[in-house]
């Protein structure tokens, strides 16, 4: 953090910015200005006048309805690859999509996966933070890399008007204090940060979907080293982050293994944030181990350098098979072949128990009593876990 409302990680937040500006929800070249800066405020002045004029009372009627379809859905999914952006807008975009009347699914984000490079490092996937990215060409060099070899739709509607190819721009504090914009660099301010499309970081982009007999999970692989993206290794299992902490602070989480943090999905508490694991899992794995997480709940942006099987679904709480796994299993992570699997014969998996787990605290205290409605209406990670539409 540099400043007040800021932050440089590229997680949730920033990816947020990226896609509302490569879907054409944003004003060209406004994602990553600092807060506080008269570029900022002049902004922020243009989108006011400029959301103005879009409504029915302007002079440039644009409902979102006419600039949200495929094609923008399509680009937003394409930038969160290009990009390696958090792993939380593989549910948003799901349910964004299905509120558009889209069916959006994890095996489209992963097919789109083959077929988009990853362009930028942006931490925790690289070095450098969001400022960094911005300096370097920011998204304007990147739409106009990807819109040059066709891996973007042009021919969308925005709320700048007609058309992706405005936005492979950078805005700039004119001499009235207005916005003006500049074409987007021909070559990156630094190639560390942000490559051209000719020199992409790896072939594909930085997000897949696993399957198996565990279900479906989703892994981001833009920061994992490749000789770590496939694993097999015994279970280590708990209820909650706090259960694995407590197992690395008594000193009980040695050798090789796979964590498996279940009953952390939609309807058991909301699928809260799990970056507290990030830490340990990352201090184990310089220690040399080899670790890997398995898990019905969130990563978001702070899924880094360990592999991460993460909104594995169906959940524990539904009876999904990650309520089965007993400590000692052995699991198995191929992020290569994209898949997730037990290696418990089929009849003697099938025959377990679901893990039974005690969810009173979930339920009582900090507001929670109002959120219980959502849990009980809330559908499945893959189906972008939203509280309606899920009959």
């Amino acid at each position: 953090y540099h400043g007040p409302g800021t932050c440089t990680f590229y997680g949730t937040a920033n990816s947020n910015q990226m896609l509302m500006e490569i879907m054409g929800l944003h004003t060209p070249g406004a994602s990553f200005v600092n807060p506080g800066t008269p570029l900022r405020d002049a902004l922020t002045r243009e989108a006011a006048r400029r959301a103005l004029s879009i409504t029915a009372l302007g002079n440039d009627y644009t409902p979102v309805g006419r600039m949200i379809d495929e094609r923008s859905i399509v680009n937003g999914v394409v930038g969160l690859h290009a990009t390696g952006g958090s792993t939380n807008h593989t549910i948003h975009l799901i349910a964004m999509a299905a509120a558009a009347g889209i069916a959006l699914t994890w095996q489209d984000i992963s097919d789109l996966s083959e077929a988009v490079p990853l362009l930028a490092r942006v931490y925790p996937n690289g070095l450098a933070d969001v400022n960094h990215f911005h300096a370097a060409g920011g998204l304007g060099f990147l739409i106009r890399e990807l819109l040059d070899e066709g891996i973007l739709h042009e021919d969308v509607q925005t709320v700048w008007g007609e058309g992706l190819r405005p936005y492979a721009v950078e805005a700039r504090l004119g001499a009235d204090g207005g916005v003006v914009r500049e074409a987007s660099p021909l070559e990156s301010g630094d190639e560390k940060v942000l490559a051209p499309f000719k020199k992409a970081f790896q072939p594909t982009g930085g997000l897949k979907v696993l399957g198996g007999n565990l279900g479906h999970a989703v892994i981001k692989t833009s920061a994992v080293k490749p000789e770590r993206r496939v694993i097999e290794a015994p279970a280590k299992v708990f209820d909650s982050q706090q259960g694995l902490n407590d197992a690395f602070k008594a000193g009980t989480l040695t050798g090789d293994f796979i964590a498996v943090i279940r009953f952390q999905g939609p309807k058991a508490n909301g699928m809260p944030e799990l970056h507290k694991l990030t830490t340990v899992l990352g201090i184990l794995q310089d220690r040399g181990q080899r670790v890997a997480l398995v898990t019905d709940g969130r990563m978001s942006g702070a899924s880094g350098k360990v592999p991460a099987a993460i909104h594995v679904t169906p959940e524990a709480v539904e009876d999904g098979p990650i309520a089965r796994i007993h400590d000692g299993d052995i699991i198995r992570l191929d992020a290569d072949a994209g898949t997730l699997e037990v290696l418990v014969p089929g009849a003697e998996f099938a025959l377990r128990r679901t893990a039974d787990a005690d969810l009173i605290g979930n339920e009582f205290g900090f507001g929670r009593e109002l959120f219980a409605g959502f849990r009980q209406l809330v559908g499945r990670a893959d189906h972008g876990a939203a509280a309606f539409g899920n009959a």
